[in-house]
């Protein structure tokens, strides 16, 4: 089944104009909402992300690495985190980002996942080598 990760941009305005305790409540929606989609199959994972404040950029130009501070650009929204799903086709994950309660301050881009193993049969790259057990 195809994998798409549902990317979470807040936006902090929203997000400090919510009701006192809505922003609890929202996110113990999401927190259960979460958990039936685990046990369901469809969630395969999800994480939350420290604010841009936490954040460096990483870049390397005529071979000198720099590290800055902060997210790469000034943005209303920001990625809070993302959720990485399984889903039947675009649709059905378009339908799955909508249910999740930060679509009211902020957006969820749906974005399909490419299969590595197909991307390394593509450029010749050796298969992935196996995990180790933690």
């Amino acid at each position: 089944m195809p994998k798409f990760v549902l990317l979470v941009y807040t936006d902090s305005a929203l997000m400090g104009a919510l009701p006192e305790g809505q922003f609890d409540s929202m996110m113990r929606d999401c927190l259960a909402h979460a958990d039936d989609l685990t046990q369901d199959g469809t969630l395969l994972g999800f994480q939350q992300l420290e604010g841009p404040e936490t954040a460096r950029s990483v870049r390397i130009r005529n071979g000198r690495v720099s590290a800055l501070d902060g997210p790469f650009a000034e943005a209303k929204e920001v990625l809070g985190g993302f959720n990485l799903i399984e889903a039947e086709d675009i649709d059905e994950a378009v339908r799955l980002a909508a249910e999740i309660p930060w679509a009211r301050t902020g957006c969820i881009e749906v974005r399909p996942v490419r299969d590595i193993a197909v991307v390394r049969r593509q450029v010749g790259a050796p298969e992935a080598p196996e995990a180790l057990p933690r």
